[in-house]
């Protein structure tokens, strides 16, 4: 099991550690040296490449990863380490040589001068090691005593304190009240406070309402929006496909499930089930479904030369880097080709873990990479539609209209029943009476234009002879088999209840199982249909006859010309309706198919029986009843209604969004090492899904699968799981999302080349208590947001950034550049223009022509919303991987090619253009400036006070007023002297240089740097 492997491991790391060589050997004259933070990253940098545990790139077989393998006798009894003794250590004696030092020059990968004293001390003192300890299960110490009186007792603020204590620093102050709420707000919806909260807040900022302000801000719809932007990054959400043609594709309800997720703070290990496995699940929900869209959040590519082979590697590599990086902060992906050099991953672990996913349907487009591919959104079997709370009501709402057209139908045939009698009397008088008249369909010639599909093979027989003209159309067929026209050039508009024909002649040597005529009405509906013989053609079949298929009874007489004949009220069609379309279908045998069309004024051989008939039979009454209610005013507007009702029912459904989502192949792809990751070569044992063989495997029955691999991820380590080390990857990045640099500085690797943590005893006891919590993500997030350091003021002192620049001790706050979208967001709230709506496709807020002009298979034009979609908050962007749209990337954005657990911020001229000119920058500057001239009261110092408070939440000084009210009165004077740049500016005529200036004043306070920064 699980505990008992990672014990194993740490303990046969720790257990050379604690060795009598070790403790005899470590002298009192230097400061203890710190393995982990120390000299592991020196090793792992410098070292562990050529004598890792890569087996297979080991230079002279020697291993440093252990004390054992470090410090084991080599030939001529040289040891790479003797402890206590850095003289007689053949490794350090290697690394000092001047002419042939380690590491080797031609590596350019030199030790400096203080790394080598470390490793000496480090040798002197011993070379201790220690277990990595991301791999080690957290456990919890004792809490150290409260440091700082006036901070909480929260071990937060305790380990904190304690650790800065033990550097002699101070913890900065609290920062004051409206920063707090403008940094709380921030963090946790990604929008600024408005001014009327802020003002609220600002009358007593005490305990209770801080607490009340977290507990808003959690309970909000914009905080799920704000965390999705965090796990979208992660899991490399886009709008497209990314490879090749950079295609859409349907994926956004994904998106959405997220945004609701976070809402109902779902508990963060069922979150994880349903996204890796949720098709898994025992009777999966329409959301459980939606979830697994993640396994589908891979690169594809639609060209049209894919090999099937190559692209299941790259997309197993790809779903393999993304879930160690998300779940485990692992670099699984580096053991592709060879073993890991810096973790103990194997190629076998890698292979194993990607067999996880060997299950998952999702290769039509390279098994069929010519099938019309090269779309925009593209196809992405399989692919499910998505009903909404709000489109199954309005569903329902729809098939209760139906049910009652439906019953009110009923009740008026059943009234029919009286006079039935005396109107079957009334009709065959008036047929008797009436002249017929013929009009042809097609005879000897496929003549009717429009589209001609099947095979329309006409031949002049002998036996037998045509029954009409000089032609017949033989079709033969082991299956299902149909020639047709659709969209013909000839038109019949029916004049009453007529009469539709074909002259058929079933083989007696080879008879059909089936014969169908189906007719198109209108152009758009095929849902006509008579059938003769069994059920063999599922064109519109059901369990009773309907309108759409009308059973006929058995097949019409073998070896004679027949005639197969439907009256035009028993399949549905109107008195008035236009045939345009008729399919002659069987299904198996041999038929010849000969003059069809349709005879006004007849009745059908059968309907005349049963009119005639004194004793009628339950069909021939049936019939009858058929043909009666197709005559009543009364019934046929009820079955108006109900196809009414029917087709805005289809067009619901078919207009329901569609999302990929994951099924499960029945069988398993099989899986096998790729050496050196050549998909060409096969040679490579076969492997069963398993965990990283050094965590232990999983005791399940059968072969193991997504859900068992879902399940370790968030098992307590007591249960056979790795949960507890999970929540330290997860509460390290909650914890750089509220204080902008992590316990653990590494948020995309915990492995041997990642930073290790600064604050090791915190993070392990806030992932023991988020795995207690029940996964509870809010909780965490509250309990953060309670605490006195993140409260403090993020103004630095002069000792704590000569000492601490990165703040990775936290003696304050972090300041930052907000994100890409909040970039966004923060200009659309402040002007007032954001639409607050959440959830639904993708937008495309205007840009300039040509954006999308490299796009091609196919080529696409860039189609922005012009309405209120394009104010909407930017985590409903839409995201091109391959043209990324231009503000979100000039303010670093991630293409989501691959996961991205924290984004760079650079400070570019591309950054400052795109706050000038976007059309976003520019339509949030005039808004602004229209809230001003309607809105801010008093003089016009008053104004522009307001518009800075407004948008940085602070009254300006003096001195700020004085310069932007210089700066209105020269724009203002320019702008009158040119009037057309003036409305350019402006977006209009009216007061043009008034509003012109306005806007540039806007322009200014929106780019300020504590605009667009979280402090």
């Amino acid at each position: 099991m699980i505990p008992s492997a990672l014990a194993l491991f740490a303990a046969s790391l720790t257990a050379a550690t604690l060795s009598p060589l070790v403790q005899a050997a470590v002298p009192d004259t230097s400061p203890p040296i710190d393995f982990t933070r120390q000299i592991r990253p020196i090793l792992s940098n410098h070292c562990f490449a050529c004598h890792g545990l890569d087996a297979a790139a080991r230079e002279a077989d020697l291993d440093l990863t252990t004390f054992e393998s470090a410090t084991a006798p080599r030939r001529r009894g040289q040891q790479a380490i003797i402890p206590g003794d850095p003289e007689a250590s053949r490794a350090w004696i290697r690394i000092i040589d001047p002419g042939d030092p380690m590491p080797p020059k031609a590596v350019h990968n030199a030790l400096s001068d203080q790394q080598r004293h470390l490793i000496r001390t480090w040798i002197e003192q011993g070379a201790s090691y220690e277990p990595h300890w991301a791999y080690v299960p957290p456990k919890r110490v004792p809490v150290p005593p409260p440091t700082h009186s006036s901070w909480s007792n929260d071990p937060i603020d305790r380990w904190i304190s304690h650790r800065l204590q033990q550097e002699r620093l101070q913890p900065a102050p609290e920062a004051d009240s409206a920063t707090l709420l403008r940094r709380l707000t921030t963090d946790l919806t990604g929008l600024p406070p408005t001014t009327a909260q802020l003002d609220a807040y600002l009358k007593n900022p005490d305990e209770a309402a801080w607490a009340s302000a977290i507990d808003h801000s959690l309970a909000s719809h914009n905080y799920a929006e704000r965390m999705a932007m965090f796990w979208l990054d992660l899991v490399r959400f886009a709008d497209t496909v990314g490879y090749h043609g950079d295609q859409a594709q349907h994926i956004w309800p994904y998106r959405d499930w997220v945004i609701d997720a976070f809402h109902s703070n779902m508990p963060f290990d069922q979150f994880t089930e349903a996204q890796l496995a949720g098709d898994l699940l025992d009777n999966p929900t329409q959301s459980q479904k939606v979830a697994t869209a993640y396994n589908r959040l891979i690169q594809t590519s639609h060209e049209g030369g894919v090999q099937l082979k190559e692209y299941r590697a790259i997309y197993m590599g790809d779903r393999i880097r993304n879930a160690s990086a998300v779940w485990m902060g692992a670099t699984v992906g580096c053991a592709q080709c060879h073993d890991h050099k810096y973790d103990p991953y194997t190629m076998h672990d890698y292979y194993a873990m990607g067999a996880f996913f060997a299950d998952i349907d999702d290769e039509e487009h390279l098994e069929d990479p010519y099938n019309g591919l090269n779309t925009s959104p593209t196809r992405r079997v399989p692919e499910m539609q998505v009903a909404t709370d709000e489109s199954n009501r309005k569903r329902a709402a729809i098939q209760m209209k139906i049910e009652s057209a439906r019953n009110a139908m009923s009740e008026a045939v059943a009234a029919l029943t009286t006079d039935r009698e005396q109107w079957a009397q009334d009709l065959l008088t008036d047929v008797e009476q009436r002249h017929t008249e013929d009009t042809l369909w097609v005879d000897d010639l496929a003549d009717t234009g429009g589209h001609v599909q099947g095979d329309w093979n006409f031949q002049s027989g002998t036996d037998p002879l045509p029954h009409s003209g000089t032609a017949y159309r033989l079709q033969q067929s082991e299956g299902l088999i149909q020639h047709y026209t659709s969209e013909a050039d000839r038109e019949i508009k029916l004049k009453g209840d007529d009469l539709l024909y074909t002259w058929v002649y079933l083989s007696e040597e080879d008879p059909p199982n089936a014969v169908m005529l189906q007719f198109n009405a209108d152009g758009d509906d095929w849902e006509h249909r008579a059938v003769w013989g069994d059920s063999s053609i599922g064109y519109g079949r059901r369990g009773n006859s309907w309108t759409g298929y009308q059973r006929k009874g058995d097949l019409p007489p073998l070896g004679e010309w027949v005639r197969l004949e439907v009256m035009a009220s028993e399949v549905g069609l109107a008195e008035d309706a236009t045939i345009n379309g008729w399919a002659f279908t069987q299904h198996g045998g041999t038929v010849r198919w000969d003059r069809a069309g349709v005879e006004s004024g007849g009745l059908t051989n059968e309907v005349q029986t049963a009119l005639r008939a004194t004793d009628r039979s339950e069909a021939q009454e049936a019939l009858l009843a058929t043909l009666q209610s197709a005559h009543s005013p009364e019934v046929q507007q009820h079955r108006a209604a109900v196809k009414s009702a029917e087709r805005t029912l289809a067009q619901h459904d078919k207009s329901l969004p569609k999302t990929v989502y994951t099924r499960t192949l029945k069988t398993p792809r099989p899986t096998r090492i790729l050496p050196r990751g050549d998909f060409l070569d096969e040679s490579g044992e076969l492997v069963e899904p398993a965990i990283p063989a050094f965590m232990g495997s999983l005791e399940v029955e059968d072969r193991p699968d997504r859900l068992d691999f879902a399940r370790w991820l968030t098992t307590p380590i007591a249960e056979g799981g790795v949960g507890e080390l999970t929540a330290r990857v997860l509460v390290n990045r909650l914890w750089t999302m509220m204080m902008g640099v992590g316990l653990c500085p590494s948020l995309d690797d915990f492995g041997g080349q990642g930073r290790p943590p600064v604050h090791l005893e915190l993070l392990d006891a806030l992932a023991i208590d988020l795995v207690e919590s029940g996964w509870d993500i809010k909780a965490m997030l509250r309990r953060i947001a309670m605490s006195d350091a993140y409260r403090q003021s993020s103004v630095p002192s002069l000792e704590s950034v000569e000492r601490d620049p990165e703040n990775l001790l936290l003696a304050r706050q972090s300041r930052s550049r907000l994100p890409a979208e909040l970039v966004r967001d923060r200009l659309l709230s402040v002007s007032g223009l954001l639409v607050d709506k959440v959830g639904g496709p993708s937008v495309k807020p205007p840009q300039p022509p040509g954006l999308y002009q490299h796009l091609n298979f196919p080529p696409r034009k860039y189609k922005a919303d012009q309405d209120e979609r394009q104010w909407r908050r930017g985590v409903y962007v839409h995201w091109q991987r391959q043209f990324l749209h231009p503000m979100l990337k000039a303010f670093d954005a991630p293409s989501r090619v691959e996961c991205t657990a924290q984004r760079p911020v650079s400070n570019t001229p591309l950054a400052a253009l795109a706050m000038m000119n976007d059309p976003v920058a520019i339509a949030a500057a005039r808004a602004m400036a229209q809230r001003v001239l309607e809105h801010a009261p008093g003089s016009t110092r008053d104004q522009l006070a307001w518009a800075m408070r407004e948008a940085t939440g602070r009254r300006p000084s003096n001195a700020e007023v004085d310069r932007l009210e210089q700066l209105l009165g020269s724009s203002l004077e320019h702008w009158r002297q040119t009037p057309a740049e003036a409305a350019l500016v402006s977006g209009g005529r009216e007061e043009a240089a008034k509003k012109a200036a306005w806007t540039h004043v806007c322009r200014t306070i929106l780019n300020l740097h504590e605009t667009i920064n979280r402090d």
